[in-house]
């Protein structure tokens, strides 16, 4: 026995004539909106621009895609954003030092176990920074490589 697979299962069948189902309600419902906006003006250059938006906003939604995905999904997403809560904090959580000794302290303030040579905050960077820089495979392979 066979079954037949549907394929093309993401495009939308053509009702109206070249126009989807719901493109034909988009651009019925705006025409049909500026005719009525029309007929309570009684004038055509009052109406105008009322119904040009209404018209445009209609055709949008009909056709345009932004990025592949249909016009009404942007403007649901941008509706969201402008009437939802936009307040963020964020509170650091400032965690103390629980040590016993000295020696603990001095530990967790200098993971890399680099002796205090000095006093001057300038050596002991220096000198951590060619700690590191020998401990850095990278580095280490290019200065091998200069020196060569």
């Amino acid at each position: 026995m066979q079954f037949e697979v549907p394929q093309f299962i993401e495009v939308e069948a053509k009702i109206f004539g070249p126009l989807t189902i719901k493109q034909f309600i988009y651009v019925a419902g705006g025409a049909g909106l500026a005719f009525i906006i029309y007929y309570l003006l009684g004038s055509f250059w009052l109406a105008l621009p009322l119904a040009v938006p209404i018209l445009i906003l209609a055709a949008a939604l009909a056709f345009y895609k932004v990025n592949d995905k249909p016009f009404i999904n942007i403007m649901e997403s941008a509706f969201k954003y402008f009437f939802s809560n936009k307040l963020y904090i964020w509170h650091k959580a400032d965690k103390p030092i629980k040590a016993n000794s000295q020696e603990e302290i001095e530990k967790l303030a200098n993971p890399l176990g680099v002796p205090k040579l000095s006093n001057s905050r300038l050596r002991d960077l220096t000198w951590s920074l060619d700690i590191t820089e020998n401990l850095n495979p990278v580095t280490r392979d290019n200065t091998e490589n200069k020196l060569k």
